[in-house]
């Protein structure tokens, strides 16, 4: 059997915390994991941000509501979860992530959780396990599935490299000359394909 593991933001669904720099303009909200490899540095510093300018739960709610899947993004995924089976591993946050998984009808998600406070404010974040994604490829090959995995920035690097065959969509050029091993696609069709060629070398 074959499973196939994407990444969220950056691969299906715009980056959720750039766009909450456009709306609020928060130049810091523009730093991502293509940017700072230490997820829990990077998180650290945008709720510290948020603190800062008196942002809540509510303000990312209300700028994920506005956002819908990538171009073609659906159509992609929808053609994929008929051949095989799809997990989403993310290091995004189930609070804010449900109108972008009704919008992509739904699929399994495993990602984090927040935790909030009466009045709305984010208190802390917990990380549903350190280096989740890599522990979730492993788990899963160890269960004799046969594993591709396709991200597009620092914080996919390990889940790629524990994966059959790992796949970057849409990388940073710097990022994708600092991880050769890993085939490089543009778009949904040379995505598809790469896929196709995972399973079909065995």
């Amino acid at each position: 059997m074959n499973i196939v593991c994407l990444d969220l933001e950056g691969v299906l669904v715009p980056e959720i915390w750039i766009n909450l720099a456009d709306i609020t303009g928060i130049e810091a909200f523009r730093a991502t994991t293509r940017d700072v490899s230490d997820y829990r540095e990077l998180m650290g510093m945008r709720l510290a941000e948020m603190d800062k300018h008196g942002l809540g739960l509510a303000d990312i709610q209300s700028v994920v509501a506005r956002l819908e899947p990538l171009p073609g993004a659906r159509e992609f995924l929808d053609g994929l979860r008929a051949h095989y089976q799809v997990i989403i591993l993310s290091d995004t946050f189930y609070e804010f992530a449900r109108p972008l998984m009704a919008q992509l009808g739904w699929p399994t998600l495993f990602c984090h959780s927040l935790e909030v406070t009466e009045e709305g404010r984010i208190a802390d974040f917990h990380i549903r396990l350190e280096d989740h994604k890599r522990k979730s490829v492993e788990a899963l090959r160890g269960l004799n599935f046969r594993v591709a995995a396709a991200g597009d920035s620092y914080n996919d690097t390990r889940m790629l490299d524990a994966a059959h065959r790992g796949i970057f969509f849409c990388p940073p050029p710097e990022i994708a000359e600092q991880f050769p091993q890993f085939a490089v696609t543009h778009d949904y069709s040379g995505l598809r394909q790469a896929v196709e060629e995972a399973f079909a070398a065995g």
